[in-house]
């Protein structure tokens, strides 16, 4: 395949080593990036990626404003910028409400304080040296309209490929033809039995169907009725039952799954609807991240 897709990676406790031995393999193999999810310090494993890679870009995806001052992150910033020899991405943004909790984090109007936050980081000129690119994470169309206005790119998380164009619409187009970056975290599972695929997908994506701020975006999207029916069996607390709610329609509109052929084939639509990006989260049905990157190394060999 001439066109390989970006991966999404993570660093858990006792499995960073490894998480670096997947980054060099991935650089080897020619993929398109390596993005770090916030969980776990994802600057300090993006300060690794830069040492332990060579060719491949890669960035935070996301990183959260609220939990690290804006200068600071400027400075982090401009250093990984320049000892990647400028294949840095800095994703940025406001995650969501139970994080806040946990951290005890205040946050306010997210697009407001997004736009202050990157006015903030700015203002520091190039006190530590040049910054990188900047791409927010978007869902809904204010912050995506925000990334139009003041960033490199935007990147989405378990978006539906059915509402990409709308979503894109709020980009100015003479932006996205000059080289504006869109991504999307993408789930994935290849497994020739369909049902098993089907299963991991649905159990990867129980957290996020618990986050208001996704099910208003699928609302958006046009998945009214299994949102709201998803927030009854919150509400009555039956969360066994929130993965199985939404229909397969939308399963298949927000992640890939199947065989090898069918997630390569299912990858293209996307290149289509203008993701230029597509970040895929490996899942596997016979184990964990080791196990999901190595299937999909071999379904892209």
């Amino acid at each position: 395949m001439s066109r390989l897709p970006a991966l999404a990676l993570a660093a858990a406790p006792g499995r960073r080593q490894r998480a670096l031995e997947i980054a060099r393999e991935a650089d080897r193999r020619g993929f398109a990036g390596l993005y770090c999810a916030s969980f776990g310090d994802n600057l300090g494993l993006c300060v690794s990626l830069a040492h332990v890679t060579e060719r491949i870009q890669f960035g935070t995806g996301i990183a959260n404003i609220y939990v690290r001052h804006p200068f600071e992150m400027a400075a982090s910033a401009a250093y990984l910028h320049e000892v990647s020899g400028g294949r840095f991405r800095l994703g940025l943004g406001v995650s969501h409400g139970p994080t806040h909790q946990r951290y005890g984090v205040q946050a306010g109007k997210p697009v407001a304080d997004m736009r202050q936050y990157v006015e903030r980081m700015r203002s520091v000129g190039d006190q530590f040296g040049p910054q990188p690119p900047l791409v927010l994470a978007a869902l809904r169309k204010r912050m995506t309209r925000l990334a139009g206005e003041i960033a490199d790119g935007a990147m989405w998380a378990n978006a539906a490929l059915s509402h990409m164009p709308a979503s894109l619409a709020e980009i100015p187009a003479e932006k996205r033809a000059a080289g504006f970056f869109v991504g999307n975290m993408l789930p994935v599972c290849i497994d020739d039995d369909r049902r098993a695929a089907e299963a991991a997908i649905r159990r990867y994506l129980t957290g996020y169907l618990m986050l208001p701020n996704y099910r208003n975006y699928w609302k958006e999207a046009g998945y009214i009725e299994e949102m709201e029916a998803v927030e009854r069996a919150l509400a009555a607390g039956d969360t066994g039952r929130v993965a199985e709610i939404p229909s397969e329609r939308w399963l298949r509109d927000v992640a890939l799954y199947g065989s090898e052929a069918e997630v390569r084939e299912g990858l293209q639509a996307w290149y289509a609807a203008g993701v230029n990006t597509p970040i895929l989260v490996p899942n596997s049905t016979r184990g964990g991240q080791q196990q999901a990157f190595q299937e999909v190394f071999t379904a892209f060999a």
